[in-house]
């Protein structure tokens, strides 16, 4: 995974990953009691979720201090540390759901995590998520790679954002059928009130490793300027998010 966790400032300013992700839930098919894993779980609010909903689940992160936040919030609800690349259930799942996770692992490991789903997946189980699509926050993403050339740096893009014609044939390549996908535009309000500086500290901070705070921070100023026109909407930062959302079930 591309990114550290500052758990408590993504509580605090970031709810809005957990709670777009609940709208993912409604493209879930399978029924109540079925065995369910929420993969990259975070703070648990999606896994109580599933919970919530019927399902018999159990979340797994890779991140000790999501999961000591999942357990302090949920402490009736099983989470395990884990790697999406090399978790293994002792029973097969009948659903994987996923929110926010898959873009943050390395392009070329994508057929990895894919051939690992499907394996602890059942026949005919269900696999549902949401990650970022080709093109999300491409306006600051280009603004800072600007900036890091004019001052000499280079802006390391730690993250895969496919589009559907990517991204489906890695899903079919390891025994699943999709059928259903989308990509769409979400433009999502910051409530911080340093909105983009907070966003990029929170999930854009790798291309920074090594440079003195006073460097990211004229960075980040540099950036908050060229991008005011486009992304200061109504007295709050908005930035360009693009979401691929599909479900599929393993033949």
């Amino acid at each position: 995974m591309n990114i550290r966790w500052d758990s408590e400032e993504y509580k605090r300013n970031f709810s809005f990953v957990p709670s777009y992700g609940e709208d993912v839930l409604s493209l879930i098919t399978v029924g109540k009691g079925a065995r369910a894993l929420d993969l990259g779980c975070g703070n648990g609010h999606l896994t109580s979720a599933l919970y919530k909903r019927g399902f018999s689940v159990i979340g797994i992160d890779q991140s000790d201090d999501m999961l000591s936040l999942a357990r302090k919030d949920y402490p009736d609800l099983e989470f395990r540390k884990g790697d999406a690349l090399t978790f293994s259930l002792e029973k097969k799942a009948d659903l994987i759901f996923s929110n926010a996770v898959f873009h943050w692992i390395d392009g070329e490991r994508q057929e990895d995590l894919m051939e690992n789903i499907s394996r602890n997946l059942k026949r005919g189980g269900e696999l549902v998520f949401e990650m970022g699509g080709k093109g999300c926050a491409e306006s600051v993403h280009s603004t800072l790679e600007e900036v890091f050339k004019e001052k000499g740096l280079l802006y390391k893009r730690t993250f895969f954002f496919p589009s559907i014609g990517e991204y489906a044939p890695i899903i079919e390549r390891h025994g699943l059928k999709i059928d259903y996908a989308i990509l769409f535009d979400r433009p999502t309000v910051q409530s911080a009130k340093d909105g983009l500086s907070s966003w990029i500290r929170m999930f854009d901070s790798a291309p920074f490793e090594g440079l003195d705070e006073r460097r990211v921070e004229e960075i980040i100023r540099e950036a908050e300027k060229r991008l005011e026109k486009r992304l200061f909407i109504n007295g709050r930062w908005t930035i360009d998010y693009v979401r691929l959302r599909m479900r599929a079930h393993r033949l």
